[in-house]
């Protein structure tokens, strides 16, 4: 394995979309919380607001050092790790609540839930925190770096928190100890996050398989080779799964059947999917590093249309009602039309853009590499 592919199997490795055989709604973002860095459990990148028309930037915030995690907001809060090792809590005018010190730099995007924050660094470190504080709730320390995000399970009153390791391992962990419920060995560098549906978590990475694991007891239910490295991650839909690979192969799996429904490839490029798919309705719709954006029938793998960006293409797409938002790595901001990939809107930050945005009423919320946070939105 080339030192090459080995630098994005480890910083942008996937996480696989769910077991679950529920039919997914679709538009899974359920209410005015974008707690995980996809919207939703199932990482699906959808959400039910709809996107302003002509956004403008509200305000901007400055943290140290260069962003790579994706921001996440609930209970007017956003929160978001930066390369200065410290997590930083916003409110949604861009005031600094709290910013707590984990000492190490955060790629992982973090997760909120209820009252508190799961976040991972490059030391290993998984932390609990209160999210009104951040307050240390507790730590707990994994073999290797993390740089995806956590995911959480709930069992009655029981919740799990699942985040993957350059350990090669998925780890389970007692939301609120932090005590190790299990962990599950892979077979190579877990850079991403773990989806979770119906009891199942799934996630792939460096190994080249979709793994499906129980969350109760950690035991493996299955897995499916997809690929040689899997650089992004999947989503999923009622029984399928759809994920890019480094080759340059976008595939759809049957989790049911354990088959390969369909595959598409641009032969005219070849170059790898780095980002997570979206998945709605009809479609489904991702990024590549040749500067494009694919939108594919979900059903067959047809190419409904293609639009180019100008650079490559790191940051995961989000979809609204009938928009789509995706950024590149030269910086630029684009809304495209759902149905057709026409622009709508574009914006020029000027430094590259590797998160996933943050999409709350109204508005929505974007880090950049060179350290800023950006909120968009309409000027009242």
């Amino acid at each position: 394995m080339s030192l090459f592919i080995n630098k994005y199997c480890f910083s942008f490795l996937s996480i696989l979309l769910l077991g679950s055989l529920l039919v997914s709604p679709s538009y899974s973002q359920k209410a005015a919380c974008w707690n995980v860095f996809r919207g939703d459990q199932a990482l699906t990148g959808t959400t039910l607001f709809e996107l302003p028309a002509q956004p403008e930037v509200l305000w901007t915030y400055k943290t140290e050092a260069e962003i790579k995690s994706s921001p996440v907001s609930c209970n007017n809060k956003i929160v978001i790790g930066s390369g200065d090792g410290f997590v930083y809590c916003l409110d949604l005018t861009g005031k600094l609540i709290w910013k707590f010190d984990s000492e190490n730099t955060i790629e992982a995007p973090a997760l909120i839930l209820e009252n508190s924050v799961y976040i991972g660094n490059l030391d290993g470190s998984l932390f609990s925190l209160n999210l009104n504080t951040g307050h240390k709730n507790w730590v707990y320390k994994t073999d290797n770096q993390i740089s995806g995000s956590p995911n959480y399970w709930r069992n009655g009153e029981n919740i799990s928190i699942l985040v993957g390791s350059y350990d090669y391992n998925l780890h389970c962990v007692d939301a609120g100890t932090g005590k190790a419920n299990w962990k599950y060995e892979s077979g190579n560098f877990i850079n991403g996050a773990a989806a979770c549906l119906s009891g199942i978590a799934v996630f792939g990475g460096c190994d080249g398989f979709l793994h499906l694991i129980d969350i109760s007891t950690g035991k493996p239910k299955d897995k499916v080779e997809v690929a040689t490295y899997v650089a992004g991650s999947a989503s999923l839909s009622g029984n399928y799964a759809f994920v890019g690979d480094y080759d340059g192969m976008f595939t759809c799996v049957n989790l049911k059947d354990k088959k390969i429904v369909w595959q598409w490839k641009d032969e005219s490029t070849n170059l790898p999917f780095i980002c997570s798919p979206s998945v709605l309705k009809d479609r489904v719709i991702i990024g590549n590093d040749n500067k494009y954006v694919y939108c594919l029938d979900k059903s067959t793998g047809r190419l409904i249309w293609k639009f180019n960006t100008g650079s490559r293409i790191e940051a995961s797409p989000v979809v609204s009602l009938n928009k789509v938002l995706i950024a590149n790595m030269r910086g630029d901001l684009f809304v495209l039309e759902v149905n057709t990939g026409k622009k709508l809107w574009s914006y020029e930050t000027g430094t590259p853009i590797s998160g996933t945005p943050a999409i709350l009423k109204d508005k929505f919320i974007i880090a950049t590499t060179n350290g800023y946070i950006y909120c968009f939105g309409v000027k009242k």
